[in-house]
């Protein structure tokens, strides 16, 4: 059975068609699965997509945002608990994984899931049981996993903040789903999706440069602020959508600020020398400023106020000399 179109997974990028077909081929097994990605990418629809294209679809669909259970609640959510056992437990109550009993169970922000609890969730992936707060008989769950994380979970695992044998037990089959910034295909149709979405009684065209704007802009919360701004835009659209309609944001977008945003690997990861952080932003500066300026490489230089032979060095030094589109070749 298809998906209803609400879920329909929009990509024209090859990268990203090529995951999407990957998530096609596992979505009818019972792996459990580890989507990770930057928040905002969509990783709770591709969740949704892997459950309504597999063989649970018309069983139940429970998706849990960790991060926004208290710790102090999360057990009880989770697994359920007895009456009477701790003071506002009142009456008997189902858990999320029973409530997911034969259908799947997303775990969004598990990178945000207690050290304290792991070993309990661990328990329950493994043995398919698990006993309500304050029970005394094991209640039989069967699920399939999904689960999301914002982070990379080796580093935490490295840390000692997530358990090694939790994460190879959910790690079964990991989808990286990439930035929006790394995927500026997918710009394009998705602004159409979000327009048809919030404006379905008319087609309201956007010109060319503020679609040039939207695919520029460096996106730092991904096709959640894509879907966020489109719907702003939508609100007071009247005839052509074009620059004066777009957030300030956009239009001021610089590509130093650009990369600051984007560059998240090289501010965060561990075990990156001073040398590795400055190559990684300066190649991703050079990348953002050719991408604002169409690829051509004297504008490109001129934004980042560079003379256009050092500009060229750096590509070079950096591998990403590509044909200028205002000469046709790389020189």
């Amino acid at each position: 059975m298809p998906p209803p179109a609400s879920l329909a997974l929009i990509s024209s990028s090859p990268h990203m068609r090529a995951i999407l077909a990957q998530v096609d081929t596992i979505a009818p097994s019972d792996s459990s699965v580890l989507l990770i990605g930057e928040t905002g990418v969509g990783k709770e629809l591709i969740a949704e997509y892997i459950h309504r294209t597999g063989g649970r679809s018309q069983r139940p669909f429970v998706k849990v945002g960790l991060s926004a259970l208290p710790a102090e609640l999360l057990e009880s959510e989770l697994f359920g608990h007895e009456r009477g056992s701790f003071t506002s437990a009142t009456s008997e109550k189902k858990g999320l994984f029973e409530l997911a009993h034969t259908g799947s169970i997303f775990l969004d922000d598990i990178d945000d899931f207690p050290l304290n609890l792991q070993s309990k969730l661990l328990r329950v992936l493994e043995s398919r049981e698990m006993m309500r707060v304050g029970g005394s008989t094991p209640i039989a769950v069967d699920v399939r996993l999904v689960t999301a994380t914002k982070v990379d979970l080796r580093e935490l695992v490295k840390r000692g903040l997530f358990r090694s044998d939790l994460y190879y037990r959910i790690n079964v089959v990991p989808v990286t789903i990439p930035p929006l910034r790394e995927r500026r295909e997918d710009i394009a149709p998705l602004v159409e999706h979000f327009l048809a979405k919030y404006l379905p009684d008319r087609r309201v065209p956007v010109d060319g440069e503020a679609m040039r704007m939207l695919t520029a802009y460096s996106w730092p919360g991904n096709v959640r602020e894509l879907r966020n701004i489109v719907q702003r835009i939508a609100l007071f659209a009247n005839g052509t959508i074009g620059v004066g309609n777009l957030p300030a944001e956009i239009r001021d977008d610089h590509p130093l600020q650009a990369v600051v945003r984007a560059c998240g690997r090289c501010l965060s990861e561990e075990g990156m020398t001073f040398d590795d952080v400055v190559s990684c932003l300066e190649s991703n500066l050079l990348r953002e400023a050719l991408q604002q300026a169409g690829g051509n490489r004297t504008q490109a230089a001129k934004a980042l106020g560079l003379s256009l032979s050092t500009f060229r060095d750096k590509l070079k030094k950096h591998r990403l000399e590509e044909p200028d589109p205002a000469n046709g070749n790389p020189s």
